[in-house]
């Protein structure tokens, strides 16, 4: 392997410039003030986790995983997502805390990609847990902050895609009869690979009827009138289940007044076994891939001993800046340029600007080889040079 170019980065690692750092800080603290104004409490954990607990419990594939040992042996992550830190979080400093739980959160994960992925391995995911909460109100909460954190960031044009992963494995199960069979047909819809799922499809010793039902779930995309198609495919209780609930769903969206930014996706699946009931993916019109998730997995917080049911979303930062796709203005800053005899002089003004909210670049002069083009970076340029009389500038 040869010796990596001093100005290259590990795979998948990318550097953050100013202007974009700006755009991303502005954006962050509009969600994290529409998170709060919900009543969500910001916490942080830590970088690096147990393998064998949270890297285990988390919803990433284990080979996405960066792993690394401590000095005694133990086999760390960096962590890989946020939602299974916060299970552990709350089934151990906040075991005495009542549910439900309200919390929030702003953190990098880190997934290792393949040389082919071109995708980060390093980003910024914003999100909030309700925790200890199984109704679909709480549902219909997460989702409605979800979009209103959207709207806040300055996101207008934007769909949220609502799923269940109960009613695909009711009628998987219910036509191909076991969980391996059933299993691969997810990972078809987990790809979103519908070609694919087609052709397995048709090649499966089933009846044209059942044939027609597996390719019928394909077709399950829309408003509320979804749910009759869909019912017209299943007859297990907990297909009907399912669909029950996400008509109760839609009818607490409907009561926010959000249905417009809404729509069903019976074939959503986005895990293989993380999530258990409704699942939901946020697209935003400029971009091909999802830029938020989430859903209800009742069964994460039982592995670290305290059992709840519990749903949330995860937003990707670097993605909705790329959806709303604008950047912040770079700030006006004033650059006062002085020389060593005003010294003093120059060096109270500036705390003088501060002190009504501007922004002051000092500058000596003898550490600026090109003045006028350093000059030209700012809105407002003030000199002090030479030995002029108290009050000159």
């Amino acid at each position: 392997m040869s010796k990596p170019f001093m100005f290259e980065k590990p795979l998948g690692m990318r550097d953050t410039l100013p202007e974009m750092y700006e755009t991303k800080k502005q954006i962050r603290t509009q969600l994290e003030a529409e998170m709060e104004a919900w009543g969500y409490r910001m916490i942080e954990t830590p970088t690096l986790e147990y393998y064998e607990t949270v890297g285990v419990a988390s919803a990433i594939l284990d080979q996405q995983l960066f792993k690394l040992l401590d000095q005694q042996g133990n086999t760390l992550v960096l962590r890989p997502d946020v939602t299974a830190p916060i299970a552990r979080l709350v089934a151990s400093s906040l075991k005495q805390a009542a549910y439900p739980l309200r919390l929030a959160y702003q953190s990098n994960v880190y997934r290792a990609q393949q040389h082919e992925g071109g995708k980060p391995a390093e980003f910024e995911q914003l999100g909030v847990e309700l925790i200890g909460d199984g109704t679909v109100s709480a549902d219909g909460e997460v989702i409605a902050l979800m979009i209103a954190s959207l709207k806040r960031a300055g996101l207008s044009h934007f769909k949220v895609a609502i799923g269940h992963i109960g009613y695909v494995n009711a009628l998987l199960l219910d036509i191909v009869g076991n969980a391996e069979r059933a299993d691969t047909l997810r990972r078809f819809l987990y790809e979103k690979n519908y070609v694919g799922f087609r052709g397995h499809v048709k090649n499966l010793p089933l009846s044209s009827i059942d044939q027609r039902r597996l390719l019928g779930l394909l077709k399950l995309r829309g408003g509320k009138d979804t749910l009759d198609s869909a019912k017209e495919l299943v007859s297990t209780e907990q297909g009907m289940a399912a669909l029950a609930e996400l008509e109760e769903l839609w009818n607490v969206l409907e009561s926010y007044g959000i249905e417009d930014f809404v729509k069903l996706d019976l074939n959503l699946v986005l895990h293989m076994s993380y999530y258990t009931g409704a699942v939901f993916e946020g697209y935003g019109s400029k971009l091909g891939v999802p830029l938020c998730s989430g859903g209800r997995y009742d069964e994460l917080l039982g592995k670290f001993k305290r059992p709840g049911q519990a749903t949330g979303f995860g937003l990707r930062l670097d993605l909705l800046v790329e959806a709303i796709g604008k950047t912040a203005p770079k700030p006006k800053q004033t650059c006062i340029i002085f020389s060593k005899e005003r010294r003093s002089e120059a060096f109270q003004e500036a705390a003088r600007l501060r002190e009504m909210g501007e922004a002051v670049i000092l500058q000596d002069i003898a550490g600026v080889v090109d003045v006028d083009r350093m000059s030209e970076q700012f809105a407002d340029v003030l000199y002090y040079i030479g030995k002029a009389k108290r009050g000159e500038a």
